[in-house]
């Protein structure tokens, strides 16, 4: 059932992302901003390559690594290896995020961007981009549970 559960939530949050940025693209393109002064600025901006715009000139070979990666993941989340609710959360949330970005880079051949914080020099950013982050930190929390799990279980153990 956990499997199903994060099918659906894969498809739901991509449709949400590409809702998003369609609304981005028809309401802020041709240079308008919607400013929330001081935390946010909502602009429209095209990003040809991934995070920072790193790999810009290679955005076919950042889509096909990325296509890789999500294949990988779904792979991983549709087998019954998967214990941790939290992993399993994380990774859905990653492969939601790059499937969101992996569609626009296929279909435009580039992501679209939307969200400008202003509290920091930071670089704009789509909720697909909120989505892996946020994916990555539960990631990385569930390495760190896990690694002081089984030093528990070792040290119990002995």
């Amino acid at each position: 059932m956990r499997r199903v559960w994060s099918m659906a939530a894969i498809v739901l949050a991509t449709a949400l992302d590409q809702g998003l940025k369609v609304l981005a693209e028809h309401t802020l393109g041709g240079g308008k901003v919607l400013s929330l002064e001081p935390i946010v600025a909502l602009r429209y901006v095209r990003n040809s390559g991934a995070a920072f715009s790193l790999f810009s000139a290679h955005t076919e070979l950042l889509s096909i690594g990325t296509g890789i990666l999500l294949a990988a993941g779904v792979a991983v989340l549709m087998s019954k290896k998967i214990k941790s609710g939290l992993l399993y959360t994380a990774l859905t949330m990653i492969v939601a995020g790059g499937l969101g970005n992996l569609i626009d880079r296929v279909r435009l051949g580039y992501v679209i961007d939307y969200i400008d914080p202003l509290f920091v020099k930071f670089a704009v950013f789509n909720f697909a981009d909120c989505l892996i982050t946020v994916g990555a930190a539960l990631l990385i929390l569930w390495l760190i549970l896990d690694t002081v799990r089984e030093k528990k279980e070792k040290k119990e153990r002995t």
